[in-house]
């Protein structure tokens, strides 16, 4: 992606650098349901738990305590850039189709962390992965995520990197708009496996909200809907459990659903066409 000179967002916390390990010890029972709510392909890998989530409707709880913050940063500069480029962005992108609806945006805050911290919805822990948290209306992301995702997980780029950030800031618009509250008492009245199902919905939105911001941004340059694509295939709930976890248990959506979703919002770059969640 190609953003010169554009903006850097200021609504941006750098809290790297003051992390510290975390001893799961007896509170596996709590962290795996947390981590069933966010982005967690790290988590995966560490905790077993067999597929994803990329945000949480309600509040987690603060079973880590305090913690990360106050140390010297360790966010590279160059990193900080595009990550406050990338937020930067979205912030006008949106601020044009809410202004044009008649209404106001409202920006999201990014904060970046080392290993571990405390968000308004519980823990923030690395092996979670990114995550926005409709509390305190913030995303939350450990940089090592992108590593993983390039070298684990065969999804490298700029592009795949910004297409994390902006599917939170697609929470971030569903929160705005009331989807996240109508999701969650949808999910209140239904059966496990419907819930499952609203929870595709809501992030298969996400996707597209993706798509829509990136469709308008101007600043995807060659090769970088194909490394968009590569990453929302290989965060697919059908990729990531390899067929260990059943269909009526996915969070997310298979690789196809959420390629689809993606391709949608770029080809429409319009947030109406993105009518997942119910």
């Amino acid at each position: 992606m190609r953003f010169g000179d554009g903006p850097e967002s200021s609504n941006f916390e750098d809290r790297t650098g003051g992390g510290g390990g975390m001893n799961l010890g007896g509170g596996l029972g709590m962290l795996l349901p947390l981590v069933a709510s966010r982005f967690g392909i790290v988590g995966i890998i560490i905790l077993g738990l067999g597929y994803c989530a990329l945000t949480q409707f309600g509040g987690g709880g603060g079973m880590l305590g305090g913690g990360g913050g106050g140390g010297k940063s360790t966010l590279p500069e160059e990193q900080r850039r595009f990550l406050t480029q990338v937020l930067g962005n979205t912030e006008q992108v949106w601020g044009q189709i809410f202004q044009q609806a008649g209404s106001k945006y409202q920006p999201t805050n990014l904060v970046a962390y080392t290993n571990y911290n405390q968000s308004g919805c519980g823990a923030a822990q690395a092996a979670m992965g990114p995550f926005y948290c409709p509390t305190d209306q913030k995303i939350y992301i450990d940089p090592a995520f992108f590593e993983e995702l390039s070298r684990r997980f065969g999804a490298p780029g700029d592009f795949a990197q910004a297409y994390v950030i902006a599917h939170e800031v697609g929470h971030h618009i569903q929160n705005l708009e009331g989807t996240l509250d109508k999701a969650q008492s949808a999910q209140a009245r239904v059966s496990q496996t419907q819930g499952n199902q609203v929870q595709v919905g809501v992030e298969l939105q996400a996707d597209c909200y993706a798509g829509v911001w990136a469709a308008r941004s101007g600043a995807l340059e060659q090769g970088d809907i194909e490394e968009g694509m590569r990453a929302a295939e290989a965060i697919g709930d059908d990729m990531l459990t390899q067929g260990k976890v059943s269909p009526d248990n996915f969070t997310h959506g298979t690789s196809a659903q959420r390629m689809e979703a993606l391709r949608r919002g770029l080809s429409t770059g319009n947030p109406a066409s993105c009518n997942y969640a119910r």
